[in-house]
């Protein structure tokens, strides 16, 4: 997929320099994603699920926390936060993870050609507060614990084969993680206020049991790249993010997708969107509301965040206003949808379906505002593709 850079900041690259979440600016600086019209238009009345949608678009419930998922014997999980989707043979799998303590762990949900439900299991159980996580191109589904000296555990979304806890990729408070298959590396969030972004090199791409955790260090002058430096003892017996002088600070990361050389990571605590350029090893802002000019910033609460082959990129909201946006490769940010009604709830877990027809998403404490109270739901209709 290419997509266009939203933000031509060169931070830490080029004229812009972001330390301690301050950003002092240059004279190239480019203004950031501003509001505008989106691809699909308006976005209609609430449905029956409460869900606004632009037109052509509709929505269903999949799954209930404490309830049997339709058309099974599995109950749902509570607070289902990140997810992704796995191609099976002429259908698809869906996976969520389930943040709470203790407990946690992760679900899966299995669909036909058509889109029918076929079963649900659980794939992931006995963690804690498992947030959201990543996919990784060999088809299994990276699930992390948001808790202090957290662990990465790579689980099967088939439900066969038992997960296992990776401990070669840190401990810390995980967030997310995405693969990029051209360099071999596995990226990471993390977060804590003064939190830091992490790549795993794994001594065999494919296989996590061993490897190198590095963290992203500012590069020693404005004008040069970031640069990556081990940390020295992933164990975490020393906090991770303040093992290595000089890591870059980043306030509460969140979603962090992959495609073509680009990494997108959210962070929580200021609102914005980054993107790591891997092959030229700058990183810049996609989006930041405090910067939104004439109005309103549509996007006040960043989370999880996926992507479509179109290049836009899909960002969930986390807390107040329950919206899923649209990043389009033109620079241009709107709301795709709406879920009214859950305003004590926050949106989680977005991830299209392998034809890119479906995207499936959670309210994670749902109507009730508890973690009990969580909703599973799919759109399905016309998004672009190109």
């Amino acid at each position: 997929m290419e997509r266009r850079t939203l933000l031509r900041a060169a931070v830490l690259g080029g004229t812009s320099t972001v330390f301690g979440g301050t950003l002092w600016r240059g004279a190239a600086y480019a203004a950031p994603a501003q509001p505008g019209p989106g691809p699909y238009g308006a976005l209609g009345t609430a449905d029956a699920n409460g869900i606004r949608l632009p037109s052509g678009f509709t929505s269903r419930v999949i799954a209930r926390s404490g309830q049997t998922v339709p058309g099974t014997s599995y109950t749902w999980h509570n607070a289902p936060d990140g997810g992704a989707c796995y191609a099976d043979g002429s259908g698809w799998i869906y996976v969520s993870n389930s943040e709470i303590n203790p407990s946690g762990g992760a679900s899966a949900v299995r669909f036909s050609s058509t889109g029918a439900v076929t079963s649900a299991y659980r794939i992931l159980s006995g963690t804690r507060q498992n947030c959201a996580g990543g996919r990784t191109p060999w088809n299994t589904w990276l699930s992390c614990e948001e808790v202090d000296r957290g662990y990465v555990y790579e689980t099967d979304p088939w439900g066969t084969k038992a997960a296992v806890r990776r401990d070669a990729m840190g401990r810390f408070k995980h967030e997310a993680a995405a693969a990029d298959p051209t360099r071999g590396v596995v990226y990471m969030t993390e977060d804590v206020t003064d939190g830091c972004f992490y790549r795993f090199r794994p001594t065999t791409w494919g296989d996590l049991s061993s490897g190198t955790l590095e963290v992203l260090v500012a590069g020693t002058a404005t004008s040069g790249p970031v640069t990556w430096s081990r940390v020295p003892d992933p164990t975490g017996a020393t906090a991770t993010r303040n093992q290595v002088s000089g890591a870059k600070r980043f306030n509460g990361g969140e979603g962090c997708y992959y495609a073509g050389d680009t990494c997108w990571f959210t962070t929580k605590g200021d609102n914005r969107v980054w993107q790591y350029d891997a092959a030229a090893q700058t990183i810049e802002l996609a989006y930041d509301d405090s910067l939104v000019t004439g109005g309103t910033a549509p996007l006040t609460g960043v989370d999880n965040v996926t992507g479509s082959s179109s290049g836009d990129l899909y960002v969930a909201e986390d807390g107040g206003t329950m919206e899923i946006c649209l990043l389009t490769p033109n620079d241009t940010i709107a709301p795709f949808l709406r879920v009214e009604g859950q305003s004590a709830s926050e949106i989680t877990g977005p991830a299209f379906s392998p034809d890119g027809r479906h995207l499936y998403f959670s309210s994670q404490r749902g109507t009730s505002g508890s973690s009990s109270g969580g909703i599973t739901y799919e759109v399905t209709g016309p998004f672009r593709t190109a």
